[in-house]
Protein backbone atom coordinates (compact mmCIF):
# COMPACT_ATOMS: atom_id res chain seq x y z
CA UNK A 1 0.00 0.00 0.00
CA UNK A 2 2.71 2.49 0.84
CA UNK A 3 4.49 1.52 -2.21
CA UNK A 4 1.53 2.12 -4.41
CA UNK A 5 1.09 5.05 -2.87
CA UNK A 6 5.07 6.86 -3.30
CA UNK A 7 4.56 5.38 -6.81
CA UNK A 8 1.50 7.63 -7.40
CA UNK A 9 3.00 10.02 -5.78
CA UNK A 10 5.90 10.03 -8.16
CA UNK A 11 4.12 9.86 -11.23
CA UNK A 12 1.77 12.84 -10.36
CA UNK A 13 4.77 14.92 -9.63
CA UNK A 14 6.09 14.17 -13.06
CA UNK A 15 2.97 14.77 -14.53
CA UNK A 16 2.14 18.02 -13.02
CA UNK A 17 5.75 19.50 -13.77
CA UNK A 18 5.20 18.55 -16.92
CA UNK A 19 1.92 20.52 -17.28
CA UNK A 20 3.35 23.43 -15.59
CA UNK A 21 6.54 23.35 -17.98
CA UNK A 22 4.50 23.42 -21.10
CA UNK A 23 1.96 25.95 -19.78
CA UNK A 24 5.18 28.19 -19.04
CA UNK A 25 6.90 27.77 -22.28
CA UNK A 26 3.65 28.61 -24.64
CA UNK A 27 1.68 30.88 -22.35
CA UNK A 28 4.54 33.10 -21.31
CA UNK A 29 6.35 33.16 -24.63
CA UNK A 30 3.02 35.26 -25.97
CA UNK A 31 4.56 37.67 -23.88
CA UNK A 32 8.21 37.66 -24.46
CA UNK A 33 7.54 38.40 -28.02
CA UNK A 34 5.21 41.34 -27.53
CA UNK A 35 7.72 42.77 -24.75
CA UNK A 36 10.64 42.48 -27.56
CA UNK A 37 8.80 43.87 -29.99
CA UNK A 38 7.74 46.67 -27.95
CA UNK A 39 11.52 47.10 -27.44
CA UNK A 40 12.41 46.76 -30.70
CA UNK A 41 10.15 49.89 -31.80
CA UNK A 42 11.15 52.09 -29.04
CA UNK A 43 15.27 51.59 -29.69
CA UNK A 44 13.97 52.31 -33.33
CA UNK A 45 12.77 55.82 -32.22
CA UNK A 46 15.31 56.29 -29.84
CA UNK A 47 18.29 55.67 -32.86
CA UNK A 48 15.97 58.34 -34.94
CA UNK A 49 16.09 60.47 -32.42
CA UNK A 50 19.93 60.32 -31.19
CA UNK A 51 20.49 60.16 -35.34
CA UNK A 52 18.54 63.71 -35.66
CA UNK A 53 20.57 64.81 -32.71
CA UNK A 54 23.82 64.21 -33.98
CA UNK A 55 23.24 65.59 -37.34
CA UNK A 56 21.89 68.99 -35.77
CA UNK A 57 25.14 69.13 -33.95
CA UNK A 58 27.07 68.11 -36.91
CA UNK A 59 25.25 71.14 -38.77
CA UNK A 60 26.14 73.52 -35.74
CA UNK A 61 29.90 72.48 -35.34
CA UNK A 62 29.86 73.04 -39.40
CA UNK A 63 28.31 76.40 -39.16
CA UNK A 64 30.83 77.26 -36.11
CA UNK A 65 33.77 76.22 -38.16
CA UNK A 66 32.80 78.42 -41.66
CA UNK A 67 32.56 80.90 -39.01
CA UNK A 68 35.65 80.82 -37.65
CA UNK A 69 37.23 80.17 -40.84
CA UNK A 70 35.58 83.45 -42.37
CA UNK A 71 37.27 85.26 -39.33
CA UNK A 72 40.32 83.97 -40.07
CA UNK A 73 40.08 85.07 -43.60
CA UNK A 74 39.05 88.27 -42.59
CA UNK A 75 42.33 89.20 -40.35
CA UNK A 76 44.34 87.77 -42.68
CA UNK A 77 43.03 89.72 -45.48
CA UNK A 78 43.29 92.56 -43.12
CA UNK A 79 47.05 91.97 -42.60
CA UNK A 80 47.53 91.41 -46.37
CA UNK A 81 46.06 94.82 -46.88
CA UNK A 82 48.43 96.76 -43.62
CA UNK A 83 51.74 94.73 -45.27
CA UNK A 84 50.37 96.53 -48.46
CA UNK A 85 50.00 99.95 -47.15
CA UNK A 86 53.40 99.71 -45.26
CA UNK A 87 55.17 98.32 -48.42
CA UNK A 88 53.67 101.74 -50.27
CA UNK A 89 55.29 103.50 -47.97
CA UNK A 90 58.46 102.40 -47.73
CA UNK A 91 58.41 102.96 -51.36
CA UNK A 92 57.58 106.59 -51.01
CA UNK A 93 60.17 106.72 -48.15
CA UNK A 94 62.91 105.25 -49.84
CA UNK A 95 61.97 107.10 -53.11
CA UNK A 96 62.26 110.46 -50.21
CA UNK A 97 65.52 109.00 -49.24
CA UNK A 98 67.09 108.72 -53.07
CA UNK A 99 65.76 112.33 -53.74
CA UNK A 100 67.08 113.93 -50.39
CA UNK A 101 69.98 112.05 -51.33
CA UNK A 102 70.44 113.21 -54.26
CA UNK A 103 70.04 116.84 -53.33
CA UNK A 104 72.93 116.42 -50.83
CA UNK A 105 75.69 115.31 -53.13
CA UNK A 106 74.29 118.69 -55.28
CA UNK A 107 74.81 120.66 -52.20
CA UNK A 108 78.02 118.84 -51.29
CA UNK A 109 79.26 119.60 -54.99
CA UNK A 110 78.42 122.95 -54.45
CA UNK A 111 79.92 123.61 -50.82
CA UNK A 112 83.38 122.08 -52.45
CA UNK A 113 82.87 124.21 -55.73
CA UNK A 114 82.83 127.50 -52.66
CA UNK A 115 85.31 125.86 -50.52
CA UNK A 116 87.76 126.23 -53.16
CA UNK A 117 86.60 129.63 -54.04
CA UNK A 118 87.26 130.55 -50.37
CA UNK A 119 90.28 128.79 -50.65
CA UNK A 120 91.54 131.23 -53.39
CA UNK A 121 90.31 134.24 -51.84
CA UNK A 122 91.98 133.41 -48.87
CA UNK A 123 95.13 133.02 -50.48
CA UNK A 124 94.66 136.51 -51.88
CA UNK A 125 93.57 137.91 -48.92
CA UNK A 126 96.80 136.38 -47.09
CA UNK A 127 99.12 137.62 -50.14
CA UNK A 128 97.18 141.15 -49.69
CA UNK A 129 98.11 141.06 -45.91
CA UNK A 130 101.95 140.43 -46.06
CA UNK A 131 101.93 142.98 -48.95
CA UNK A 132 99.97 145.81 -46.37
CA UNK A 133 102.87 144.41 -43.58
CA UNK A 134 105.67 145.06 -46.01
CA UNK A 135 104.65 148.34 -46.32
CA UNK A 136 104.20 149.28 -43.12
CA UNK A 137 107.43 147.87 -41.53
CA UNK A 138 108.31 149.93 -44.97
CA UNK A 139 106.95 153.04 -43.70
CA UNK A 140 107.47 152.54 -39.88
CA UNK A 141 110.89 151.38 -39.40
CA UNK A 142 109.62 148.08 -37.22
CA UNK A 143 109.40 144.64 -38.13
CA UNK A 144 105.97 142.85 -37.39
CA UNK A 145 107.29 140.92 -35.05
CA UNK A 146 108.77 144.20 -33.01
CA UNK A 147 105.57 146.36 -33.54
CA UNK A 148 103.55 143.04 -31.91
CA UNK A 149 106.18 143.08 -28.79
CA UNK A 150 105.25 146.96 -28.53
CA UNK A 151 101.92 146.63 -28.34
CA UNK A 152 101.61 143.73 -26.34
CA UNK A 153 103.76 146.03 -23.83
CA UNK A 154 101.45 148.68 -23.72
CA UNK A 155 98.52 145.93 -23.25
CA UNK A 156 100.32 144.95 -19.86
CA UNK A 157 100.90 148.25 -18.83
CA UNK A 158 97.38 149.33 -19.16
CA UNK A 159 96.21 145.91 -17.77
CA UNK A 160 98.14 146.22 -14.79
CA UNK A 161 97.38 149.95 -14.12
CA UNK A 162 93.25 148.52 -14.20
CA UNK A 163 93.92 145.65 -12.17
CA UNK A 164 95.55 147.73 -9.81
CA UNK A 165 92.70 150.15 -9.56
CA UNK A 166 90.18 147.13 -9.24
CA UNK A 167 92.31 145.86 -6.41
CA UNK A 168 92.27 149.37 -4.51
CA UNK A 169 88.38 149.87 -5.33
CA UNK A 170 88.02 145.97 -3.58
CA UNK A 171 90.07 146.54 -0.85
CA UNK A 172 88.25 150.00 0.22
CA UNK A 173 84.96 148.09 0.04
CA UNK A 174 86.28 145.45 2.23
CA UNK A 175 87.71 147.96 4.53
CA UNK A 176 84.42 150.26 4.72
CA UNK A 177 82.18 146.66 5.17
CA UNK A 178 84.69 143.97 7.16
CA UNK A 179 83.93 145.72 10.20
CA UNK A 180 80.83 145.39 10.32
CA UNK A 181 80.65 142.03 8.96
CA UNK A 182 82.87 140.69 11.51
CA UNK A 183 80.34 142.01 14.25
CA UNK A 184 77.32 140.60 12.55
CA UNK A 185 79.30 137.38 12.80
CA UNK A 186 80.34 137.36 16.27
CA UNK A 187 76.87 138.75 17.54
CA UNK A 188 74.90 136.27 15.74
CA UNK A 189 77.18 133.50 16.93
CA UNK A 190 76.96 134.92 20.71
CA UNK A 191 73.56 135.15 20.01
CA UNK A 192 72.89 131.54 18.95
CA UNK A 193 75.01 129.66 21.82
CA UNK A 194 73.51 129.55 25.06
CA UNK A 195 75.80 129.32 28.32
CA UNK A 196 75.46 128.99 32.44
CA UNK A 197 77.09 131.44 34.74
CA UNK A 198 79.70 130.50 36.89
CA UNK A 199 78.53 128.20 39.60
CA UNK A 200 82.39 126.87 41.18
CA UNK A 201 83.04 127.07 44.69
CA UNK A 202 86.19 126.67 46.23
CA UNK A 203 84.64 124.48 49.10
CA UNK A 204 81.97 122.21 49.46
CA UNK A 205 79.53 121.90 52.67
CA UNK A 206 78.68 118.02 53.41
CA UNK A 207 75.37 118.25 55.43
CA UNK A 208 74.63 115.39 58.32
CA UNK A 209 71.81 114.68 59.65
CA UNK A 210 72.40 115.33 63.39
CA UNK A 211 76.19 116.75 65.42
CA UNK A 212 76.36 113.26 66.86
CA UNK A 213 77.81 112.24 63.33
CA UNK A 214 80.65 115.03 63.84
CA UNK A 215 82.19 113.19 66.60
CA UNK A 216 82.26 109.36 64.78
CA UNK A 217 84.02 111.66 62.28
CA UNK A 218 86.40 113.10 64.29
CA UNK A 219 87.22 109.87 65.76
CA UNK A 220 89.30 109.19 68.83
CA UNK A 221 91.80 111.29 69.82
CA UNK A 222 91.18 112.35 65.72
CA UNK A 223 92.52 109.34 64.34
CA UNK A 224 89.64 109.20 61.90
CA UNK A 225 89.87 112.69 60.33
CA UNK A 226 93.16 112.70 60.26
CA UNK A 227 93.35 109.19 58.31
CA UNK A 228 89.98 110.99 56.06
CA UNK A 229 92.36 113.96 54.92
CA UNK A 230 95.53 111.86 54.42
CA UNK A 231 93.71 110.05 52.26
CA UNK A 232 91.93 112.24 49.90
CA UNK A 233 94.18 115.61 50.40
CA UNK A 234 91.33 117.77 51.33
CA UNK A 235 90.66 120.04 54.65
CA UNK A 236 88.05 118.46 56.34
CA UNK A 237 86.44 121.40 58.28
CA UNK A 238 84.14 120.49 61.56
CA UNK A 239 83.54 123.51 63.99
CA UNK A 240 80.35 124.63 65.28
CA UNK A 241 78.15 125.49 62.11
CA UNK A 242 74.77 122.49 62.61
CA UNK A 243 74.41 119.98 60.61
CA UNK A 244 77.42 120.50 58.41
CA UNK A 245 81.27 119.84 57.62
CA UNK A 246 82.72 121.70 55.48
CA UNK A 247 85.43 120.40 52.48
CA UNK A 248 88.18 122.87 51.28
CA UNK A 249 90.29 122.24 48.44
CA UNK A 250 91.34 124.14 44.92
CA UNK A 251 91.07 120.67 43.95
CA UNK A 252 87.07 119.69 42.97
CA UNK A 253 88.04 115.85 42.05
CA UNK A 254 89.66 115.64 45.47
CA UNK A 255 86.32 117.41 46.62
CA UNK A 256 84.43 115.40 45.50
CA UNK A 257 85.98 112.24 46.06
CA UNK A 258 86.06 113.21 49.82
CA UNK A 259 82.23 113.89 49.42
CA UNK A 260 81.44 110.78 48.35
CA UNK A 261 83.83 108.89 50.67
CA UNK A 262 82.06 110.79 53.18
CA UNK A 263 78.56 109.62 52.41
CA UNK A 264 79.54 106.18 52.29
CA UNK A 265 81.19 105.90 55.83
CA UNK A 266 78.34 108.00 57.16
CA UNK A 267 75.78 105.84 55.55
CA UNK A 268 77.59 102.78 56.37
CA UNK A 269 78.01 103.90 59.48
CA UNK A 270 81.84 101.82 59.86
CA UNK A 271 84.39 104.85 60.32
CA UNK A 272 87.82 103.50 61.01
CA UNK A 273 90.71 104.40 59.34
CA UNK A 274 91.14 100.78 57.52
CA UNK A 275 87.62 101.00 56.49
CA UNK A 276 88.08 105.34 55.47
CA UNK A 277 91.34 104.02 53.06
CA UNK A 278 89.25 101.29 51.61
CA UNK A 279 86.31 103.61 50.99
CA UNK A 280 88.40 106.22 49.37
CA UNK A 281 89.87 104.05 47.15
CA UNK A 282 86.76 102.40 46.31
CA UNK A 283 85.43 106.03 45.66
CA UNK A 284 88.61 107.07 43.92
CA UNK A 285 87.64 104.32 41.21
CA UNK A 286 84.12 105.48 40.41
CA UNK A 287 85.27 109.04 40.02
CA UNK A 288 87.43 107.81 37.56
CA UNK A 289 84.78 105.87 35.50
CA UNK A 290 82.70 108.50 35.91
CA UNK A 291 85.28 110.83 34.18
CA UNK A 292 85.49 108.67 31.15
CA UNK A 293 82.07 108.43 30.70
CA UNK A 294 81.86 112.20 31.12
CA UNK A 295 84.67 113.12 28.09
CA UNK A 296 82.27 110.30 25.87
CA UNK A 297 79.09 111.84 26.73
CA UNK A 298 80.76 115.30 25.91
CA UNK A 299 82.52 114.09 22.68
CA UNK A 300 78.89 111.97 21.34
CA UNK A 301 76.53 115.64 22.29
CA UNK A 302 78.96 117.69 20.18
CA UNK A 303 79.57 114.82 17.41
CA UNK A 304 83.19 114.66 17.92
CA UNK A 305 84.48 110.78 16.54
CA UNK A 306 87.36 109.58 16.81
CA UNK A 307 89.19 111.13 19.67
CA UNK A 308 92.05 109.18 21.41
CA UNK A 309 90.81 107.66 24.76
CA UNK A 310 93.68 109.09 26.69
CA UNK A 311 91.67 112.60 25.38
CA UNK A 312 88.35 112.05 26.16
CA UNK A 313 90.07 111.26 30.19
CA UNK A 314 90.84 114.80 29.81
CA UNK A 315 87.89 116.10 28.91
CA UNK A 316 86.14 114.46 31.56
CA UNK A 317 88.46 115.89 33.47
CA UNK A 318 87.38 119.14 32.73
CA UNK A 319 84.07 118.88 34.82
CA UNK A 320 85.78 119.11 38.05
CA UNK A 321 88.30 122.00 37.04
CA UNK A 322 87.71 125.77 36.96
CA UNK A 323 89.16 128.96 35.29
CA UNK A 324 88.12 132.33 37.32
CA UNK A 325 85.36 130.70 38.71
CA UNK A 326 84.08 129.33 35.16
CA UNK A 327 83.44 125.39 34.87
CA UNK A 328 86.00 124.84 32.36
CA UNK A 329 83.91 121.49 30.84
CA UNK A 330 81.17 124.05 30.20
CA UNK A 331 83.66 126.54 28.94
CA UNK A 332 85.11 124.02 26.30
CA UNK A 333 81.35 122.77 24.94
CA UNK A 334 80.58 126.70 24.77
CA UNK A 335 84.10 127.53 22.56
CA UNK A 336 83.36 124.67 20.63
CA UNK A 337 79.77 125.39 19.55
CA UNK A 338 80.91 128.94 19.33
CA UNK A 339 83.68 127.77 16.70
CA UNK A 340 81.70 125.69 14.99
CA UNK A 341 79.11 128.36 14.23
CA UNK A 342 81.52 131.19 13.19
CA UNK A 343 83.44 128.23 10.98
CA UNK A 344 80.05 127.86 9.30
CA UNK A 345 79.37 131.72 8.75
CA UNK A 346 82.89 131.94 7.55
CA UNK A 347 82.57 128.85 4.94
CA UNK A 348 84.87 126.33 6.71
CA UNK A 349 84.78 122.80 8.13
CA UNK A 350 82.78 123.39 11.24
CA UNK A 351 83.64 120.25 12.13
CA UNK A 352 87.07 120.41 12.84
CA UNK A 353 86.19 124.19 14.26
CA UNK A 354 84.22 122.41 16.92
CA UNK A 355 86.75 119.72 17.89
CA UNK A 356 89.43 122.45 18.31
CA UNK A 357 87.47 124.70 20.41
CA UNK A 358 86.94 121.34 22.37
CA UNK A 359 90.06 120.75 23.02
CA UNK A 360 91.78 124.23 23.22
CA UNK A 361 92.01 123.83 27.06
CA UNK A 362 93.25 120.32 27.31
CA UNK A 363 96.59 121.79 28.75
CA UNK A 364 94.78 123.00 32.17
CA UNK A 365 94.24 119.85 33.32
CA UNK A 366 97.47 117.91 33.71
CA UNK A 367 97.92 114.32 35.51
CA UNK A 368 101.59 116.09 36.25
CA UNK A 369 102.22 120.12 36.96
CA UNK A 370 104.31 120.95 33.24
CA UNK A 371 106.31 124.12 33.22
CA UNK A 372 105.18 125.05 30.17
CA UNK A 373 101.81 127.56 29.32
CA UNK A 374 98.92 125.83 29.32
CA UNK A 375 98.41 126.27 25.45
CA UNK A 376 101.77 124.67 24.72
CA UNK A 377 101.09 121.89 26.53
CA UNK A 378 97.54 121.23 24.75
CA UNK A 379 99.34 120.99 22.03
CA UNK A 380 102.07 118.80 22.81
CA UNK A 381 99.31 116.50 23.99
CA UNK A 382 97.38 117.06 20.79
CA UNK A 383 100.07 116.14 18.97
CA UNK A 384 101.06 113.32 20.85
CA UNK A 385 97.47 111.54 21.12
CA UNK A 386 97.93 112.08 16.94
CA UNK A 387 95.20 115.14 16.11
CA UNK A 388 95.87 116.93 12.69
CA UNK A 389 98.26 120.04 12.29
CA UNK A 390 96.10 122.43 12.05
CA UNK A 391 93.90 121.69 15.22
CA UNK A 392 97.49 121.01 17.00
CA UNK A 393 98.00 124.47 15.80
CA UNK A 394 94.76 125.89 16.77
CA UNK A 395 95.28 124.62 20.82
CA UNK A 396 98.39 125.96 21.17
CA UNK A 397 98.13 129.57 19.45
CA UNK A 398 94.87 130.70 21.07
CA UNK A 399 96.72 132.67 23.48
CA UNK A 400 99.78 133.65 21.05
CA UNK A 401 101.85 131.98 22.37
CA UNK A 402 103.04 130.06 18.76
CA UNK A 403 102.44 131.54 14.54
CA UNK A 404 98.49 130.93 13.92
CA UNK A 405 99.14 128.76 10.55
CA UNK A 406 95.95 128.25 9.52
CA UNK A 407 92.31 129.78 10.02
CA UNK A 408 90.94 127.92 12.76
CA UNK A 409 93.41 129.34 15.34
CA UNK A 410 91.81 132.99 15.11
CA UNK A 411 88.27 131.40 15.36
CA UNK A 412 89.48 129.31 18.83
CA UNK A 413 90.93 132.49 19.58
CA UNK A 414 88.30 134.77 19.23
CA UNK A 415 85.64 131.88 20.60
CA UNK A 416 87.63 131.56 23.63
CA UNK A 417 87.80 135.08 24.38
CA UNK A 418 83.90 135.46 24.21
CA UNK A 419 82.95 132.45 26.48
CA UNK A 420 84.87 133.70 28.58
CA UNK A 421 84.23 137.71 28.40
CA UNK A 422 80.51 137.01 28.51
CA UNK A 423 78.78 138.38 31.78
CA UNK A 424 78.71 136.58 34.78
CA UNK A 425 80.70 133.55 32.83
CA UNK A 426 84.13 134.19 35.42
CA UNK A 427 82.79 134.29 38.99
CA UNK A 428 84.51 136.80 41.21
CA UNK A 429 83.34 137.13 45.05
CA UNK A 430 80.45 140.26 44.82
CA UNK A 431 82.79 142.89 46.68
CA UNK A 432 86.02 142.25 45.56
CA UNK A 433 84.47 142.31 41.93
CA UNK A 434 82.41 145.77 42.84
CA UNK A 435 85.76 147.18 44.55
CA UNK A 436 87.99 146.38 41.42
CA UNK A 437 85.41 148.05 39.34
CA UNK A 438 85.31 150.91 41.83
CA UNK A 439 89.24 151.27 42.27
CA UNK A 440 89.58 151.44 37.91
CA UNK A 441 86.89 154.56 37.90
CA UNK A 442 88.67 156.20 40.95
CA UNK A 443 91.93 155.81 39.35
CA UNK A 444 91.40 157.08 35.91
CA UNK A 445 89.02 159.89 37.40
CA UNK A 446 92.69 161.05 39.78
CA UNK A 447 94.12 162.42 35.96
CA UNK A 448 93.16 166.08 35.24
CA UNK A 449 90.87 166.61 32.41
CA UNK A 450 88.88 163.35 33.19
CA UNK A 451 85.30 164.21 33.69
CA UNK A 452 83.56 161.06 33.67
CA UNK A 453 84.98 157.32 33.95
CA UNK A 454 82.84 153.99 32.91
CA UNK A 455 84.22 150.79 33.69
CA UNK A 456 82.20 148.13 31.05
CA UNK A 457 82.28 144.47 30.04
CA UNK A 458 83.07 143.24 33.77
CA UNK A 459 86.07 145.44 33.97
CA UNK A 460 87.74 144.38 30.92
CA UNK A 461 87.44 147.46 29.53
CA UNK A 462 87.88 151.55 30.71
CA UNK A 463 86.04 154.20 28.98
CA UNK A 464 87.09 157.94 30.17
CA UNK A 465 85.56 160.80 28.52
CA UNK A 466 88.17 164.01 29.10
CA UNK A 467 86.84 167.47 28.52
CA UNK A 468 87.77 168.96 24.73
CA UNK A 469 88.49 172.28 26.32
CA UNK A 470 91.24 170.58 28.67
CA UNK A 471 92.93 168.27 26.49
CA UNK A 472 93.80 168.54 23.19
CA UNK A 473 94.03 164.85 20.64
CA UNK A 474 97.62 164.40 21.31
CA UNK A 475 97.15 163.90 25.05
CA UNK A 476 94.65 161.82 24.77
CA UNK A 477 96.21 159.24 23.14
CA UNK A 478 99.46 159.78 26.36
CA UNK A 479 96.86 159.59 28.89
CA UNK A 480 95.46 156.38 27.90
CA UNK A 481 99.02 154.90 28.37
CA UNK A 482 99.49 156.64 31.67
CA UNK A 483 96.37 155.40 32.77
CA UNK A 484 97.33 151.32 31.18
CA UNK A 485 100.53 151.68 32.87
CA UNK A 486 99.40 152.77 36.42
CA UNK A 487 96.72 149.77 36.03
CA UNK A 488 99.37 147.88 35.39
CA UNK A 489 101.80 148.78 38.39
CA UNK A 490 99.20 149.27 41.19
CA UNK A 491 96.11 146.80 40.50
CA UNK A 492 95.83 143.06 40.40
CA UNK A 493 93.09 141.67 37.19
CA UNK A 494 92.39 138.79 35.16
CA UNK A 495 93.41 138.78 31.47
CA UNK A 496 93.69 142.51 30.06
CA UNK A 497 91.84 145.90 30.58
CA UNK A 498 91.32 147.81 27.47
CA UNK A 499 91.29 151.92 28.21
CA UNK A 500 89.43 154.14 25.63
CA UNK A 501 89.83 157.85 25.84
CA UNK A 502 87.15 159.62 24.63
CA UNK A 503 86.92 163.50 23.43
CA UNK A 504 84.28 165.19 22.20
CA UNK A 505 83.36 168.54 21.54
CA UNK A 506 79.79 169.41 22.03
CA UNK A 507 77.21 172.98 20.58
CA UNK A 508 74.55 173.44 22.61
CA UNK A 509 72.06 176.12 22.18
CA UNK A 510 68.07 176.52 22.78
CA UNK A 511 65.93 178.21 20.30
CA UNK A 512 63.61 180.16 22.52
Amino acid sequence: MTVVTIVMSVVCFFVGGLAAYLLFKYGLKSKYDAILKDAETEAEVIKKNKLLEVKEKFLNKKADLEKEVAARNQKIQQAENKLKQRELVLNQRQEEIQRKKQEAEAVRENLENQLVLVDKKKEELEHLQRQEIEKLEAISGLSAEEAKERMVESLKEEAKTEAQSYINDIMDDAKMTANKEAKRIVIQTIQRVATETAIENSVTVFHIDSDEIKGRIIGREGRNIRALEAATGVEIVVDDTPEAIVLSAFDPVRREIARLALHQLVTDGRIHPARIEEVVAKVRKQVEEEIIETGKRTTIDLGIHGLHPELIRIIGKMKYRSSYGQNLLQHARETANLCAVMASELGLNPKKAKRAGLLHDIGKVPDEEPELPHALYGMKLAEKYKEKPDICNAIGAHHDEVEMTSLLAPIVQVCDAISGARPGARREIVEAYIKRLNDLEQLAMSYPGVTKTYAIQAGRELRVIVGADKIDDKQTESLSGEIAKKIQDEMTYPGQVKITVIRETRAVSYAK
